[in-house]
């Protein structure tokens, strides 16, 4: 079942840059862009089929993908598309440039990537990531709406019979701790709150909420007891709480005083409305562009946890071999089989999520850099318009090799960090 699971990410992987190869090349298609080659991974080709004008294949190493326009860099100020220099970033800068050129055929003076307007541009770099972003939608909707997500209810799993402050973690009532509300109500476990002072409470957030915001009233509850209604009357205390988000997640390490019922919630299977999904996604996506920003300053504890003695944060990076092993955790685990899927899906559904956040940053040599090339040149001719002066004609992004080639590094070694944390000292869920 492990192996099972690693096979079904690697198949979901493979599909998830196969989709996001697609967005470019149907763009560079409809734009007349000639694309020579479409593959899916990286290394030996293991399969390939040549259609029309452009091969498709797929590679040994499914670790990426590409297609290969013609002419994605402008020849240079003396409309050569290959030179030499004794300068190592210049010879970086003409390797690139002449690469663009590769395989120029009679004809495809007009059908080269940089003779394509700005915009046109955008949409053909754009189109990549936008696919990952449609496609984790997609799968996002399916289990949120098809599957449901496991969460805190409105059900009574268990009554505490005092109030505890949270930051003192401790399970054991002293004669000194206060009577629970919860407790003091008559309150039980398997209860299903239906209302609270009037309030229906169709979820943990919405009760949960009401509770903190109701330090010190007296209110009526009205819950479900094995199908009979019962009102039970209580007055909320006040207690040093865990803190909440503005997504309704817990802060570790933070407290704040609010009201206090004195009961733990049941958690279970829920299925969410499209209101409730949009929500849900608003916020991961929020969170996940905190953690792209957060991903330096994670580097020390993820070096740490990999040589030396400190544990692997929950939340740090982790890589494609790391999600391959969370895979067939999830295979393992004693779980019906729709949460099992359900795992798998959500797993592949925030790849692609970071996929697009990633390869929108405007950074060479990602699908970012070149939007932002085209974005400045746009820029620059406009203002020449405007400013009544020559046309300034393409921007150069060859002369940005050398700082895509530093990037490439940094990303590289950090891919190497990751892919060494993933088996020294793994994220684990069970």
């Amino acid at each position: 079942m492990f192996i099972l699971g690693i096979v079904v990410f690697v198949v979901g992987l493979l599909v998830s840059i196969a989709w996001h190869e697609l967005g470019h090349l149907s763009t560079a298609k409809l734009f007349g862009i000639r694309v020579p080659q479409y593959m899916v991974g990286f290394g030996p080709t293991v399969w390939s089929r040549k259609k029309g004008e452009t091969e498709y294949g797929i590679k040994g190493i499914p670790l990426g993908g590409y297609i290969r326009m013609i002419g994605m860099f402008p020849p240079d100020d003396q409309g050569r598309v290959s030179a030499r220099s004794t300068s190592p970033w210049r010879g970086m800068i003409e390797d690139a440039r002449s690469a663009a050129f590769e395989e120029l055929q009679p004809g495809d003076e007009t059908r080269m990537f940089y003779t394509r307007k700005p915009w046109k541009r955008v949409i053909v770099m754009f189109a990549g990531p936008f696919m990952n972003l449609i496609l984790a939608i997609g799968l996002f909707f399916t289990v949120l709406m098809g599957f449901g997500i496991q969460q805190q209810t409105t059900t009574v799993a268990s009554v505490s019979p005092c109030s505890i402050d949270q930051s003192q973690h401790r399970d054991t009532c002293k004669k000194s701790d206060p009577v629970s509300p919860a407790a003091q109500a008559g309150m039980k476990p398997h209860d299903r709150i239906v209302s609270f002072d009037g309030v229906p409470t169709k979820n943990w957030n919405t009760l949960s909420d009401l509770i903190r915001d109701s330090a010190g009233k007296q209110v009526a509850i009205v819950v479900d007891r094995k199908g009979q209604e019962l009102t039970l009357h209580t007055t909320i205390a006040t207690n040093r709480v865990a803190k909440k988000d503005s997504s309704g997640q817990y802060v570790q390490g933070k407290y704040v005083e609010a009201g206090f019922l004195g009961f733990s919630a049941a958690t279970g299977v829920v299925h969410q409305d499209f209101g409730q999904s949009v929500t849900w996604m608003t916020d991961r996506v929020g969170d996940a562009v905190d953690s792209l920003a957060a991903l330096p300053g994670k580097i020390p504890a993820l070096w740490d946890a990999t040589f030396g003695n400190g544990p692997r944060e929950p939340d740090s990076p982790m890589g494609i071999v790391g999600a391959a092993r969370v895979t067939g955790e999830i295979a393992t685990l004693d779980i019906p089989a729709s949460q099992q899927v359900a795992g798998f899906v959500m797993l592949l559904a925030g790849f692609n999520l970071s996929l697009f956040l990633f390869n929108m940053l405007p950074l060479l040599p990602l699908d970012g850099g070149h939007i932002a090339g085209a974005l400045w040149e746009a820029l620059r001719r406009n203002l020449a318009r405007v400013l009544r002066r020559p046309d300034p004609g393409p921007f150069d992004v060859a002369k940005l090799m050398p700082v895509a080639y530093v990037v490439a590094g940094i990303f590289v070694c950090f891919t190497l960090l990751v892919l060494a944390a993933d088996i020294v000292n793994p994220v684990k869920i069970s």
